[in-house]
């Protein structure tokens, strides 16, 4: 995993990602996160930013540092303000399943006159693609489009997107989101998505349409989700 001084303090990107393995159920609750030697390593930081990455971690309840031990995970859940409800992947990690993400290709990119993405979007944005592997087998590939205005300050000079979770980037870039609002039908995999998932062109899957707002109704992100409700049924979970 690449880290660069151009996004930001090293050890809030170490601490991001270690927290994004947790919540993804990659490091299991009651089990250990890797040693600070072998995080060293993996991200080529000193032993300082390793501990202060950790020490945030083990500040906000998410892990234990013990003697002796190791680092313990204490709990794989967030307190999100996306939703009074339950996020998806959390519902999947409390089941126990490991589910990782892998970004595949963020671009800017010119949309077509006329298409739906040019009417609420503009002229452009920024295209992240990203597979979602639930226990070692591609489950989801999702093309996210955002608004080009949102990332202008947090794109680097060689074109890449600092981040690991693209909510936390939102919200980091100050931008606060109030309301998801999806729509699901069944739809037949591209070559693209096929290719992705492992299945053959057509397969049936069910895919998702999200629209995210920002507290003035403006749009931030478009989305189509491709999911293999094959290995996984798409799970909610409702307040009450």
């Amino acid at each position: 995993m690449s880290i660069s001084r151009k996004k930001g303090p090293l050890y809030l990107q170490v601490k991001k990602i270690v927290k994004d393995r947790i919540l993804h159920g990659i490091y299991p609750m009651g089990g250990h996160i890797p040693p600070e030697p072998q995080l060293e390593k993996e991200f080529n930081v000193s032993k300082m930013t390793v501990r202060n990455a950790i020490r945030e971690l083990a500040e906000e309840g998410y892990v234990e540092k013990k003697s002796g031990v190791g680092t313990i995970v204490l709990t794989n859940m967030s307190i999100s303000r996306l939703s009074k409800g339950k996020r998806f992947t959390e519902l999947l990690v409390e089941e126990g399943h490991r589910l990782e993400k892998r970004l595949l290709v963020t671009a800017r990119e010119r949309l077509d006159p006329g298409t739906e993405l040019h009417g609420l979007l503009g002229a452009e944005a920024i295209r992240v693609e990203r597979l979602y592997v639930l226990n070692d087998r591609p489950y989801i590939h999702i093309l996210h489009y955002l608004a080009d205005a949102v990332l202008s300050k947090a794109e680097q000079a060689e074109g890449e997107l600092p981040f690991e979770s693209l909510y936390d980037l939102l919200e980091e870039q100050g931008i606060a989101l109030d309301n998801f609002r999806d729509a699901f039908s069944v739809g037949a995999a591209s070559a693209e998505t096929a290719s992705v998932l492992g299945l053959s062109a057509g397969t049936p899957l069910l895919v998702r349409l999200r629209r995210t707002y920002d507290v003035e109704g403006r749009l931030v992100e478009y989305s189509i989700g491709y999911y293999q409700t094959g290995l996984q049924p798409y799970l909610v979970s409702y307040d009450t």
